[in-house]
């Protein structure tokens, strides 16, 4: 049964138990969400995602308010963003009370070394099924290599793309439309 209470634990439990950010976040939001509550279909939670990500602001916070939304308006909203929120505030909150004293522990210092390749892959997954779910392939591969190497390697400024990327996407729509 859905409550307002449900989508507050839903993504508590979400924020509390992924390291490394929004993008991290992505496998255990479309486990809970798509696939066990089914709260959303995955071309949903795609959608979501993909309008989480232009908004401005933090991407599982923007995912959490979007999915609050579609469930409960306002109300989901707010509670999907407190459950989302609460979690790395309190985290943050104890690391700034306590971590200053342990900051140059070889130990922690070691910890946070063996999370990071944890996080390059929980960040990976999610981009490997979002591009098999958006129909990325190797015909289409070109538009998001090309756009990774303008950012990194051009230096052009990651608004420059995503401009370019809704002009194109209306072209194509526009073109296909009139075919």
């Amino acid at each position: 049964m859905f409550t307002y209470a449900s989508l507050f634990y839903v993504f508590a439990k979400i924020g509390l138990f992924t390291l490394g950010g929004g993008y991290a976040m992505l496998p255990l939001m479309e486990q809970e969400i798509v696939d066990k509550r089914r709260w959303l279909s995955r071309r949903d939670f795609l959608d979501v995602l993909a309008l989480a990500q232009v908004a401005p602001g933090i991407l599982a916070m923007n995912v959490a308010i979007l999915v609050g939304y579609r469930r409960a308006h306002r109300g989901g909203s707010l509670f999907a963003a407190l459950g989302a929120a609460l979690p790395s505030f309190l985290i943050i909150l104890l690391i700034a009370v306590f971590f200053h004293n342990y900051q140059d522990n070889p130990v922690i210092l070691r910890i946070f070394k063996g999370v990071r390749p944890a996080v390059i892959a929980l960040i990976a997954v999610p981009v490997f099924r979002l591009a098999q779910e958006a129909r990325v392939h190797w015909k289409t591969m070109w538009l998001p290599v090309t756009a990774a190497l303008l950012v990194w390697l051009g230096r052009v400024s990651p608004v420059y793309i995503i401009l370019a990327a809704c002009m194109g996407g209306y072209w194509y729509a526009v073109r296909r439309e009139n075919k």
